[in-house]
């Protein structure tokens, strides 16, 4: 498997090659930049390997890279562009995002499962929260000894006096059960008068209780149907599990690591990357040379497909060329989709 450096050091030559055909006038003005045709080269090869359609979500998430790299609306477009010239029915969806909006998970997934007869994800780093649910939606899973999935308990950013305050629904929930108990000394209110006024909204403890329960049971329902769909016990199975997944209390931390071993145990259909290790070589080089995308460009978010055909969001000052074909509605041939500044964010937010 080439590494990450022997990618890198493939990237450069390439860039060396580049440079001496522009010298000699040879460079043809329509030709991929040097980290697409590394990127292309190496999602080609996996396909190759599998036979089926390849997919790649992945962001700029754990770099410093400047972007709004959260599952969002717009992700569905995204992949109508990358689904758009696929015509195999089985997908291997690569995934490596923090998460962000559960409505959004859904309307993708949604729309692959329509699309696709069998949906693999495919995780060769990180895919918390929200890309969680979305590799819960699949039919089974493949992750590496050092991959990880993560809790889908809902992330509230609130709106205070002192900024803008984020904190798990369940824990939001929690604190006003103790505010009750602990006011029922008076002693205590005032202590309590400025949480309550700073944090509480109206609406605030019904709209953590309704994305709670919206992402348990997106959870539950697509596990039923899909990876434990022929198990006759699926429903139970797929309610313990996703209520395990969901369940801050256990986890205690938002950012905690959900290995191999621990989805297994929850009766999960996962797939050792390393069982394999030409599949396993072709994985990793995708990723890695993504990584070198979003190291070389502005590029914050790729959703991609083996045949060349891509959604991308990079920031305004870069402009490089990732698709052949169209490029999306309004866009020239190959063109970048970069993303325009998000508006203020509302009072309060909801995340997986």
């Amino acid at each position: 498997m080439p590494t990450w450096g022997e990618l890198l050091q493939e990237l450069e030559d390439l860039r060396a090659d580049r440079q001496q055909r522009a010298e000699q006038g040879t460079l043809k003005p329509d030709e991929p930049a040097p980290v697409d045709l590394l990127r292309r080269k190496y999602m080609k090869r996996l396909h190759d390997n599998t036979g089926r359609a390849v997919i790649t979500y992945e962001t700029a998430w754990l770099t410093a890279q400047a972007g709004d790299v959260s599952v969002g609306q717009v992700d569905v477009q995204g992949f109508m562009e990358a689904v758009s010239n696929v015509k195999e029915k089985n997908l291997d969806l690569i995934l490596h995002s923090p998460g962000g909006s559960a409505e959004a998970a859904e309307s993708v997934m949604e729309y692959l499962r329509d699309r696709f007869d069998h949906i693999r994800a495919i995780v060769p780093h990180a895919a918390m929260s929200a890309a969680t649910m979305m590799a819960l939606a699949c039919d089974e899973i493949v992750m590496g000894s050092h991959s990880q999935l993560g809790p889908i308990d809902p992330q509230f950013t609130v709106a205070t006096p002192d900024g803008p305050r984020t904190a798990p629904a369940q824990l939001i929930l929690d604190q006003f059960e103790r505010a009750k108990k602990e006011c029922q000394d008076p002693r205590n209110v005032p202590a309590w008068i400025p949480i309550i006024r700073g944090t509480y909204i109206p609406g605030l403890l019904s709209v953590c209780e309704s994305q709670m329960a919206l992402a348990e049971e997106f959870v539950a329902e697509n596990l039923a149907k899909h990876m434990f769909g022929s198990d006759p016990d699926a429903d139970e199975k797929a309610k313990t599990a996703a209520a395990w997944f969901a369940d801050h209390r256990q986890f205690r931390s938002h950012s905690r690591r959900v290995g191999r071993e621990q989805a297994l145990s929850k009766g999960l259909k996962v797939f050792a990357l390393e069982d394999d290790q030409e599949f396993q070589d072709a994985v990793l080089s995708v990723h890695h040379a993504i990584d070198h995308l979003f190291s070389a460009t502005g590029t914050f978010k790729i959703i991609e497909n083996h045949l060349g055909r891509a959604y991308i969001q990079a920031n305004q000052q870069f402009n490089i060329v990732a698709a052949p074909g169209p490029g999306g509605p309004g866009q020239p041939p190959g063109s970048v989709f970069p993303w325009p500044p998000q508006a203020a964010p509302p009072d309060i937010s909801a995340s997986g």
